[in-house]
């Protein structure tokens, strides 16, 4: 069964950091293209990371995040520094197959259910 499950996130202080994980089961992240994307109440799913053969990341976040891949543990880690309380948002990471950075949630076919990330002080 393919599955994908986020763990990582929880109430931070503006300034403070997270490390976001997603693990694979049922399918090797290796050969797929990874994105991490967010919703934040009211507002559209929006695209911050992806990782394939090479990495992407929205204006946003561009500095402050850093997205990886541990083919070992089959999980794509996104690392985020320097939170501000409009990164408040649940934080989903999806996956399609193929080696192309793909920025529409659309693109892909595999979603996990996500986890909360609050910057707040």
């Amino acid at each position: 069964q393919v599955r994908l499950e986020e763990s990582g996130g929880g109430l931070v202080q503006p300034g403070g950091s997270l490390r976001l994980s997603c693990a694979a089961s049922g399918f090797t992240l290796e050969h797929y293209a990874i994105g991490w994307f967010r919703q934040a109440p009211g507002k559209e799913r929006e695209g911050v990371s992806c990782i394939s053969s090479s990495t992407y990341y929205s204006d946003s976040v561009k500095g402050r995040f850093t997205i990886s891949r541990d083919n070992a543990k089959n999980t794509v880690d996104l690392q985020m520094n320097s939170l501000k309380p409009e990164d408040t948002a649940v934080y989903y990471c999806a996956a399609t197959l193929g080696k192309t950075i793909l920025i529409l949630p659309t693109a892909y076919n595999y979603w996990g259910q996500g986890t909360q990330v609050t910057v707040s002080s």
